[in-house]
């Protein structure tokens, strides 16, 4: 295992984050104690430090197995938890991303994970309602107290995330270091806005779904059931292409599908950290092969061409032959094939 910087921090994080919404069988469908600590005992064996959880998570029981795993040596893992997802229905002030929220989900995270302090917390997830500036204060006043070393967020627009950290760097108060996004072969729309701007911002990636809830490793190929609805864009007619031609891949290679659907993500041209989650540690242990190999530049093109995506106005308008020729020479295509 090898280690990354956590964006524009001094933060040292293994190049895979272990996902820990498998811990706990609450939802129906993860592991018992005894399995979740196998899974955390076999990443820590590799190498790994980084470990994700959430406030709702299993209801709560990620982050209590958490708490207890790493109370031996609390310093040497890089813990990252999230608020903002109600914890008591009926509430209307238990969820948001407000002060009242955040103060409140955090201090309860702290008993469950057994710790003073949290390494990176994580805004789950927009609100569109609480203003901006009062969650960075919000998030700052943490950092402040030592609750909280650094912060991120998670599932939010772009144009949001550039004005939060916009006025964070104009009030002195800490800025966003981690993006957190859905990020694979089958979903690319990221690369729209939000991985140009966590560029420029200089913000580290930690993709979720890199394998697509499954849908990368063959198995809706082989007509295997699973949580995906038969619906969803994960199981539609371009994905299941998208599926085969991983599969092909990983044959070639020699490798295995969800190794090769973890590596994509991996081998973007910027910091990736992808989050990788398992139910039984032979999952987890496939997950970890991805770290013995690189993929081929003319592989990578396959994977590109098979599950390319229309960049949408203005990206594909600006790249236009007549926009480019007449108006910028040429300049917006070189720079933008730059940066992608």
């Amino acid at each position: 295992m090898h280690y990354r910087l956590l964006g524009r921090s001094g933060l040292r994080v293994s190049e895979l984050c272990l996902g820990t919404m498998t811990f706990g069988t609450e939802w129906g469908w993860g592991a018992d104690k005894q399995e979740s600590y196998r899974l955390f005992e076999t990443f820590g064996k590799a190498g790994g430090n980084f470990l994700d959880t959430a406030n709702r998570y299993t209801e709560g029981t990620s982050e209590r197995f958490l708490g207890e795993f790493i109370e031996a040596d609390r310093d040497h893992w890089v813990l990252a938890t999230k608020y903002t997802l109600k914890d008591r229905n009926g509430d209307l002030n238990f969820a948001g991303n407000h002060r009242k929220n955040l103060f409140r989900s955090v201090q309860e995270s702290l008993k469950r994970l057994k710790t003073d302090y949290i390494d990176l917390l994580w805004v789950h997830m927009w609100d569109a309602t609480t203003p901006v500036e009062e969650v960075m204060r919000g998030l700052d006043d943490l950092v402040s107290r030592g609750m909280v070393h650094y912060v991120g967020i998670s599932d939010t627009p772009a144009w949001i995330v550039s004005q939060a950290n916009t006025i964070a760097d104009f009030r002195g108060w800490s800025p966003f270091v981690a993006l957190q996004i859905e990020y694979s072969l089958i979903q690319r729309t990221p690369e729209r806005d939000l991985l140009p701007m966590a560029r420029a911002l200089d913000l580290a990636v930690t993709p979720w779904g890199a394998i697509a809830g499954g849908a990368l490793t063959g198995k809706y190929l082989r007509g295997e059931n699973g949580r995906v609805p038969t619906h969803s864009i994960r199981r539609n007619d371009k994905s299941m292409t998208i599926a085969q031609e991983v599969v092909n891949v990983a044959q070639e290679l020699g490798v295995t599908p969800a190794q090769v659907a973890i590596n994509w993500t991996r081998q973007r041209d910027q910091v990736m950290v992808p989050i990788v989650g398992a139910r039984t540690t032979q999952q987890l242990l496939d997950s970890l092969g991805c770290l013995e190999f690189s993929i081929p530049p003319e592989y990578l093109g396959r994977l590109q061409e098979v599950s390319k995506i229309e960049l949408g106005f203005p990206h594909d308008f600006l790249r236009s032959d007549g926009v480019k020729d007449v108006t910028f020479g040429g300049l917006y295509n070189q720079l933008h094939n730059h940066r992608s």
